[in-house]
């Protein structure tokens, strides 16, 4: 999971970088196929088979993991990377909430105290850290982090199910494609040059390894511990922001990421553990 975090950091450098070529959805395109050439090519290589028996379960994961991608995407373009990714990290106190609702569990109080704790991060990180003008975008990454909330339960139950991280991530890039490549046939479609042909391999490349690893953490490690190991990613994505482009936040913003990060962690220690 710490190897993923690195690695969904320098996507994000990536993303940031492509922004100047690219539309937010173009840019979803290009990472979600190279990563499904990427796949597609360990699969041959290792005599997998891509067949599946579970569609509903990658159909959803799909469906959930390509909103949250193209939300996302977009923030990344135009908050500071830290924030964006952080906005993107609520994703763990949604999957709480969600696994409480699927299962009908009852909350108890420790539970609402992380969950709330995480949300209070979550309202500094918004006001006042982002200028008027970027509290659309601010809301926008918190629900790109709803639906990777989904998207992450959706790994969860396919992971029970036995599937294997290589179809998991097969079966998302293909998705992905074909709904961000649909939507950017109604927009403008920038040329692709020498200088953002390197980007897009190494946004394609660092995505997919990191979804690679970030699966078959979630897939074969504890689900609070790799839960925990990846708001790596904030740390990794505020270190790219502060020194690529210099980004700072207020003190508000700062302890809003440590409050998210807080309540996300003791959310998933506290959540209900379910072994089907």
């Amino acid at each position: 999971m710490l190897a993923a975090g690195f690695l969904f950091g320098c996507m994000g450098v990536f993303v940031k970088l492509g922004a100047h070529y690219f539309s937010n959805i173009e840019l979803v395109f290009y990472r979600s196929f190279i990563g499904l050439l990427m796949v597609y090519a360990l699969i041959r290589q290792q005599g997998g088979a891509i067949a599946t028996a579970h569609w509903g379960g990658h159909l959803w994961r799909g469906i959930s993991g390509s909103i949250a991608l193209m939300l996302f995407f977009y923030c990344i373009t135009v908050l500071p990377l830290a924030t964006a990714v952080s906005l993107n990290y609520t994703s763990p106190l949604f999957l709480t909430l969600l696994t409480m609702l699927v299962f009908k569990e009852r909350f108890h109080a420790p539970l609402v105290f992380a969950i709330a704790l995480g949300f209070a991060g979550m309202v500094l990180l918004l006001h006042p850290t982002l200028e008027r003008d970027q509290i659309i975008p601010g809301l926008l990454g918190l629900i790109s982090g709803f639906f990777a909330g989904i998207a992450m339960l959706n790994v969860r139950q396919l992971g029970l199910q036995g599937e294997p991280e290589w179809r998991v991530v097969f079966y998302f890039s293909l998705i992905a494609s074909l709904i961000s490549g649909s939507a950017m046939l109604l927009g403008t479609i920038h040329p692709v040059s020498a200088p953002s042909l390197l980007i897009l391999i190494g946004l394609g490349s660092s995505a997919t390894l990191a979804q690679l690893a970030m699966t078959r953490a979630y897939r074969t490690g504890r689900t609070q511990v790799v839960g925990s190991l990846s708001y790596s990613t904030v740390v990794f994505a505020s270190l790219f922001g502060i020194i690529l482009w210099g980004e700072a936040l207020p003190l508000t913003g700062w302890l809003g990421m440590a409050l998210i990060i807080t309540g996300g962690m003791l959310s998933l220690k506290l959540a209900p553990k379910h072994d089907a």
